[in-house]
């Protein structure tokens, strides 16, 4: 279902309480939910739920606002913006770092549910020379005109694969010799690691940072060490710590 009177060519509407759920359930990139202010708390949190996992934005609206979107009375209180997006597979990744006869430079994100970070993350790894970006198909962000605003186009450019498993991403990229990295509060200070050779870095969510499990899976963990302590501030936001960690990245492979 499509409404050209809103959605931008990128961009396909779908209303209605079965295909927005589908949608949301498919992995496909969801940039917002829109659910109407007379849905039921229990109906309207379901969608939320969903929403989350899929990495979209959900909002409430006026009835009277979503017969706009929609331009039909039939939208059930629930609209959906999907992306049209074309992604990479891993194998894409790795052979565009062959094809440019370097080692693989990847950056994974595990979780990262705000496309703003996520649009930050993609930009800093096309300007630090990664080859690719990959992303969940559950459980965080995908490639939506929200996340191609923030990343100033760099998404449009730089190609994104989605994965069902992190963890397995990181197991194959292992298998090929890439050394991998995450970043968790507990690593080896920045400035102390060799980041050179076939990388890959794990970026974790905002609340929660890298999964337990993946992790335990990588090759080391690095950490940023930080002036502010004791000061309630305990953290980089994900984005800028991953700007961090990438430049240095690029500084080390430059100088190699």
């Amino acid at each position: 279902m499509e409404y050209k009177g809103r959605a931008q060519e990128d961009e396909r509407l779908v209303y209605g309480k079965n295909p927005v759920a589908e949608l949301l359930k498919s992995g496909s990139g969801v940039d917002t939910v829109f659910l109407a202010d007379t849905l039921p708390p229990a109906v309207a949190g379901y969608y939320m739920a969903l929403a989350k996992e899929a990495g979209a934005v959900a909002k409430q609206v006026r009835a009277a606002k979503l017969r706009s979107i929609c331009g039909v009375d039939s939208h059930q209180g629930v609209a959906a913006f999907a992306a049209s997006v074309e992604y990479a597979t891993l194998d894409d990744l790795l052979q565009r770092a062959a094809d440019q006869q370097h080692a693989p430079f990847l950056v994974l994100a595990d979780g990262v549910e705000d496309p703003h970070n996520l649009g930050a993350i993609i930009r800093s790894a096309l300007l630090c020379g990664a080859d690719g970006v990959v992303i969940p198909k559950r459980g965080g962000a995908a490639i939506t005109p929200t996340v191609m605003k923030a990343s100033a186009g760099a998404a449009a450019r730089l190609p994104v694969a989605r994965v069902a498993n992190i963890g397995e991403t990181v197991r194959r990229l292992k298998e090929q010799n890439v050394f991998v990295y995450c970043a968790d509060m507990d690593g080896v200070p920045l400035y102390k690691n060799n980041l050179t050779g076939p990388i890959a870095l794990v970026m974790g969510s905002e609340g929660s940072g890298v999964s337990a499990l993946v992790k335990k899976l990588c090759d080391g963990v690095i950490s940023l060490p930080m002036a502010a302590r004791g000061t309630g501030v305990d953290s980089f936001n994900v984005s800028v710590a991953a700007g961090i960690i990438l430049y240095e990245i690029q500084h080390q492979r430059q100088a190699d």
